[in-house]
């Protein structure tokens, strides 16, 4: 999945502020994009950030999934997971936009591993510059949480109402989570192309963006700029990542649960 989340993450930041016929397109779509990285950065390139990935989505899916199975609002669950899990997003996108010059997009910070990235942001940026942009990943993160969660919920209770599936309850969590993760990736496609773009822009000495002063004025530019269609680029690419991630997460989440609830039954009964 982290190849589809390189190529989606490419295909965010090509063309950047230009509008459509103006730019060099390197990467048509997100197969062909697959076949640009791996020519001119090896099968290592497909692989950029895998350890900064892994840490957020272990920080940022044990902090949501975990907090939302006893509050159950999934918009504060999301920004919770995704203020924790920030500095790594932050860190997994730059170092996923290095790239040979020929097929690069988007400002190149020239990070060589999760570590290096961390020590080098702290000493010339401090705290605040690995929280930089935050604000755009928790808004995303409200609006994909609420959207995943609300329609996986909804779906399994449809599903289970009218007791398709009832002896299959593994299959049940599978659809409901396809619907959650295609709703997902709609609803949050455009707050996603939008933290990429001000996670990856480059930032003068006070820690000031050089492109974006902020999550809405990113906003206002790619509209006026690559309009409406601008905010879904990468969409297919996007699913593609989010929709089996989603799927994955969400059936494990369910079988845990499960299996803490027999534990917890048969705890109390011998008890």
């Amino acid at each position: 999945m982290l190849i589809l989340d390189i190529n989606a993450s490419k295909i965010f930041r090509e063309g950047e502020l230009r509008a459509k016929g103006e730019h060099a397109v390197h990467y048509r779509n997100v197969f062909h994009a697959a076949y640009v990285v791996a020519k001119h950065d090896g099968i290592r390139g497909l692989q950029k950030g895998l350890g900064a990935a892994t840490l957020m989505h272990c920080v940022r899916n044990s902090v949501r999934l975990g907090s939302y199975q006893w509050l159950h609002t999934s918009a504060v669950c999301g920004a919770a997971g995704a203020f924790f899990g920030s500095p790594l997003f932050m860190i997994k996108t730059q170092l996923q936009s290095q790239a040979a010059k020929t097929i690069a997009v988007g400002h190149q910070h020239g990070r060589t591993g999760t570590l290096q990235a961390v020590h080098d942001i702290y000493v010339i940026h401090g705290i605040r510059g690995l929280w930089r942009g935050c604000c755009g990943t928790m808004i995303r993160a409200v609006v994909g949480s609420s959207a995943q969660l609300a329609s996986f919920a909804q779906a399994k209770d449809f599903l289970a109402e009218y007791s398709l599936f009832r002896n299959h309850p593994v299959l049940n969590s599978f659809l409901a989570s396809v619907i959650g993760g295609l709703l997902q990736t709609v609803c949050m496609q455009p707050f996603d192309l939008v933290s990429v773009r001000l996670y990856n822009q480059g930032v003068d000495a006070s820690g000031k963006g050089l492109l974006y002063n902020g999550i809405l004025d990113c906003f206002v530019k790619i509209f006026k700029t690559e309009g409406v269609v601008g905010f879904y680029k990468g969409i297919t690419a996007n699913y593609m990542r989010l929709g089996p991630h989603g799927a994955l997460c969400l059936v494990f989440w369910d079988i845990l649960k499960d299996w803490q609830k027999k534990f917890t039954n048969s705890d109390k009964i011998s008890r």
